[in-house]
């Protein structure tokens, strides 16, 4: 598959058809070259070499499979990634010259209305997102919006000072990248030892007439636990019974969102509680698509502001659109649609409700070592985390045993919990659908196995101090 390069500078496609077939791939002058970092090299290179170049560049990256680091679907079914192959070229915002992608669109967006349940006689709003964090800001911004408007007609000085959000130590960064774009005071409510969710107490004590809301989280990145939504409703609707400012809740399920509704179906958190106005999620992560694609729904268009819609004139059509980005391309919210269609409610049950004792499984697997006090054996969401048990007195950490885990190439993160807990380390394993019972006794067993290694490890000792690197912080 040789190319035979010319003196002549646009000369670039100058090669015989009986070369390609006699040079072997790895024999091409084109393996002997690095990869432009820079610049871009002058000649053109067969789609070929070009593919198994940047192929072999990706392969130290680890198998997205063993990455219990992440939230975000790693397997598809076949047929759902030839559609959506089949639909890359198809622009998502261009509803009028694609009117069946459009109409895919807001089917998913009213099932996911249903399996939130929204109220008869109000008229829900919605629509998709790259990611549950562009889902994050649109919630965040009808909030603002809606506030500064009844703050006016309150009479209100609305630049007395900041309007601010009010929402757990555990928030995904989304949410202090919103309140700094928008000029937001984000009022961060501290979790303790005893209290790894919203203290609904202490959350209600931070409002004030500036308070665009409350954010209530199906699933904390950290350590998975469910803030107490319907309590937090009750004190909302006693705080609104006796203050002209109205208080609204906004549900981040970005984990929870397309979860919950399956294994879970009677907890209340969702629109059926009447001051949650607003519900994001990821349907790359528990809607089994692959990143990104999320969703946002407003319970009616009374939440959803005027100023937020757009009415544009695109390629012959006048249509409504109200999410942040623009082009992208429509395959994830097809992928979306063909896992509905595909797997019904009792299909996405029966996925759940197995990732579930697959997680149930390893959360008995690490408390039966002795060695881990467990956070989350996977009773919210399906993810397990622990910490070391003060009294182990082992001389290698939960950083430790990450790396070792690498070896193997398990990526389980070791990290610190959020501001007022930044001393207690855990571990976290995010179980997905694709993890089956036999993956995950081969992970006990390569478990156990870094834990022999580790006990039998050398350290370098400097004193009485213990040296050996640590890796960064959790990230995800």
């Amino acid at each position: 598959m040789a190319i035979l390069h010319s003196n002549k500078k646009n000369d670039q496609h100058n090669f015989t058809n009986k070369e390609n077939y006699d040079t072997p791939l790895f024999g091409t002058k084109e393996m002997d070259l690095t990869l432009p970092k820079k610049t871009l090299a002058q000649a053109s290179i067969s789609p070929q070499v070009a593919y198994r170049l940047i192929a072999d560049e990706l392969m130290d990256e680890g198998n997205a499979r063993l990455n219990l680091a992440t939230f975000c679907q790693t397997f598809m079914e076949p047929e759902a990634i030839q559609l959506m192959t089949e639909s890359l070229e198809k622009n998502a915002i261009d509803k009028s010259e694609y009117p069946q992608t459009t109409e895919l669109e807001n089917r998913c967006v009213s099932i996911i209305a249903d399996l939130w349940h929204v109220q008869a006689g109000e008229n829900y709003q919605g629509t998709s997102t790259v990611g549950s964090s562009e889902a994050c800001m649109l919630g965040g911004m009808a909030m603002k919006f809606r506030w500064r408007t009844l703050a006016q007609q309150r009479g209100l000085d609305i630049n007395k000072q900041k309007p601010n959000l009010i929402i757990s130590a555990g928030y995904q960064v989304c949410w202090e990248k919103f309140c700094v774009y928008w000029d937001i005071e984000m009022r961060t409510i501290p979790l303790s030892p005893t209290q790894l969710s919203l203290d609904i107490e202490l959350a209600m004590a931070a409002v004030d007439e500036y308070t665009i809301g409350i954010v209530g989280i199906l699933g904390i990145t950290y350590t998975g636990k469910f803030d107490d939504i319907a309590t937090l409703n009750e004190r909302v609707t006693a705080y609104n019974k006796v203050h002209e400012h109205q208080l609204v809740i906004h549900i981040d399920g970005a984990s929870g969102g397309l979860y919950t509704p399956f294994v879970d179906p009677e907890l209340m958190w969702d629109f059926r509680l009447e001051n949650v106005v607003s519900i994001n999620t990821s349907g790359h992560k528990y809607g089994l698509v692959y990143p990104g694609v999320g969703w946002i729904i407003w319970r009616d268009e009374h939440y959803l502001p005027d100023e937020l819609v757009f009415s544009v004139s695109y390629l012959g059509g006048d249509l409504p659109t109200m999410a942040i980005n623009f082009s992208h391309s429509a395959s994830h919210l097809i992928g979306q649609y063909y896992n509905f269609l595909r797997f019904g409610y009792n299909g996405y049950r029966a996925i759940h409700e197995r990732t579930r004792d697959v997680a149930q499984y390893l959360a008995q697997a690490m408390a039966e070592t002795g060695l881990f006090d467990i956070y989350n054996d996977a009773t919210n969401i399906p993810i397990v985390c622990w910490r070391m048990k003060a009294e182990t007195e082992k001389r290698w950490d939960l950083y430790d045993l990450a790396d070792r885990l690498l070896i193997h190439g398990w990526q389980i993160p070791a990290y610190p919990l959020p501001a007022n807990l930044e001393d207690i380390i855990i571990q976290r394993m995010v179980i997905r659908s694709d993890l089956s019972m036999d993956m995950a006794e081969l992970l006990v067993r390569d478990i156990h196995q870094a834990m022999k290694e580790l006990d039998k490890a050398h350290y370098l000792v400097s004193g009485s101090q213990i040296k050996h690197t640590k890796p960064s912080g959790f990230t995800h």
